[in-house]
């Protein structure tokens, strides 16, 4: 199968994670204006099963190191693969919570809490379950990425302060899918083996890991998403036939979607044999900044803005520049 061998490499991984995870969410905007987020969540999730199965038949099974993908799902512990399940219905209810934050609270309340602290707590529950690399300068790196966030929030809200609303309700759903998304990564990487070229018994290889990662996020969705079409947190109930009548174009930017999202997740735990799970997910999370590049540079959504609010997207910028370069130099 193929590993990854070299610091240099996984940090470049890491870099690709962090555009996918910022830049997956750009599909739904080339949807029609009609289909809901409901509807595109079934083919993105449709799109991260895809996506593992054909990686794990593919990089997963070639090439003379580690085991391949069908001897190390007859060898791998029960827990193992429970625990990378687990890892996948976390990651879906975090992620259908935050999307609810957002429809209650606003993008400027809701995004930065979670990812604040899914990014503080995610490094922190990784490190101490692999503590590798120096804690100091992984710690002040998070630290300047999480100020980033918040300054990105903080433009947001400038932007759309005669609009902006606060829910205390909100405020709390974008906390509670902070935590969890804090956690899901931990129980996909304690489930994998800490040599891949020589991978212990019972233990999952990355490819095994993100295939069982998408079936829990897959099979919960026939719970989490059905959920929320018939009770949304904004708009009316959506009915199960209404994503039969969604457009070609329409299922494959959520397809395509999905699949952009785990191209990051796979470089992300293959980078984390070598990177480290910490700073892997740290700089992974840094995707709430590639999401505002977006938007500032290619959706131009602040070319309205005041000349405050645009000092602080540049300050934003730097401190996430120089928190990603205090990532990449903790593992050394």
């Amino acid at each position: 199968m193929f590993i990854v061998e070299s610091y240099p490499i996984a940090i470049i991984f890491c870099f690709i994670t962090m555009v996918c995870w910022g830049s997956w969410a750009n599909m739904q905007k080339l949807n029609s204006t009609s289909w809901r987020f409901e509807l595109f969540y079934w083919d993105y999730v449709i799109g991260i099963m895809l996506f593992s199965v054909l990686l794990a038949f593919t990089a997963g099974s070639n090439g003379d190191m580690g085991r391949h993908f069908l001897d190390d799902l007859r060898q791998a512990d029960q827990k193992n693969l429970i625990s990378a399940f687990t890892g996948g219905v976390l990651f879906n209810l975090a992620n259908i919570m935050l999307v609810a934050a957002i429809a209650i609270a606003g993008m400027s309340v809701a995004f930065p809490t979670g990812i604040g602290i899914a990014l503080i707590l995610g490094v922190i529950v990784n490190y101490l379950a692999r503590p590798e690399g120096n804690p100091y300068i992984l710690f002040t790196g998070v630290m300047l990425i999480a100020a980033a966030i918040l300054l990105n929030a903080n433009a947001y809200k400038q932007l759309h302060k005669n609009t902006a609303n606060f829910s205390i309700k909100g405020l709390i759903i974008a906390i509670i899918a902070g935590v969890l998304l804090g956690f899901f990564y931990k129980y996909v990487a304690v489930s994998m083996a800490t040599n891949a070229v020589n991978p212990e018994t019972g233990k999952l290889t990355p490819y095994t890991a993100l295939v069982f990662f998408a079936i829990g996020i897959f099979t919960s969705n026939f719970i989490f998403n059905s959920f929320i079409m018939y009770r949304p947190f904004a708009g009316t109930p959506i009915k199960w036939n209404a994503w039969f009548k969604g457009s070609a174009k329409d299922h494959a930017m959520g397809i395509i979607g999905g699949v952009i999202w785990n191209i990051g997740m796979a470089l992300n735990i293959l980078a984390a044999g070598k990177a480290s799970p910490a700073v892997s997910y740290g700089l992974g999370q840094g995707a709430t900044v590639i999401a505002a590049i977006w938007g500032i540079f290619i959706w131009k959504e602040f070319k309205n803005a005041e000349r405050k609010t645009n000092i602080q997207l540049y300050i934003m910028l730097g401190l996430y520049v120089f928190g990603i370069i205090l990532l990449i130099t903790a593992r050394n």
